[in-house]
């Protein structure tokens, strides 16, 4: 599990004014939820939070405010409707045995035959969510497709099974499918023309 440990600035005004004039100062205000007491509010900047956000991976923070640490994943971004900049993040604290819901990206083992005959792996969903606790956490989920030939599709269900994991998508959802080149449909169907003939 990659993790992005940085500082941020504790955030003395709170609410949408104070909030304006710091993004006006540069800094990106944020807060942690799940924490002991109240949540955190406190200011970072694009450099810091850069890899966890821009990023196609899950990741964890580790940020110290105040001289205390805190461990966290992203919950929510918001981002300028226009400019696409920063406007704020919300981070939730992991509480051991605690459940939390996050997404996570879905990766691929294995080289598919479909793909050997000429096929063409097509992902249909690049993340799943799923529940689960700290101790549990796993930062992606795989499947294997070594056995998926041409027209063929893996689905949710066929995530291989974690240890206290439960992925929330619905089972019957496709995550790729070997998708048959249109060189490679008409070679088959001038070739059923060919054995009607006969």
């Amino acid at each position: 599990m990659q993790v992005v440990a940085f500082k941020g600035t504790p955030r003395e005004k709170t609410g949408t004014k104070a909030a304006r004039d710091y993004r006006r100062a540069g800094v990106i205000p944020a807060v942690i939820y799940g924490a002991e007491g109240e949540p955190v509010h406190f200011t970072t900047n694009w450099n810091d939070v850069k890899s966890l956000i821009y990023t196609p991976d899950f990741k964890l923070a580790e940020i110290e405010v105040d001289g205390k640490t805190y461990k966290c994943f992203v919950k929510e971004v918001q981002f300028h409707p226009v400019k696409e900049t920063i406007q704020h993040i919300d981070f939730q604290m992991l509480v051991p045995g605690r459940k939390i819901k996050v997404e996570v990206p879905v990766r691929f083992t294995g080289t598919a035959p479909g793909v050997r005959a000429g096929g063409k792996l097509i992902q249909k969903v690049r993340r799943v969510k799923i529940r689960t606790t700290p101790e549990h956490l796993v930062s992606e989920v795989t499947v294997d497709i070594s056995n998926l030939n041409l027209g063929q599709s893996v689905r949710v269900r066929d995530i291989a099974g974690l240890e206290g994991v439960e992925i929330l998508n619905a089972p019957g959802i496709p995550l790729a499918t070997i998708e048959i080149p249109r060189a490679l449909r008409s070679a088959a169907s001038k070739a059923e023309e060919a054995a009607k003939k006969k």
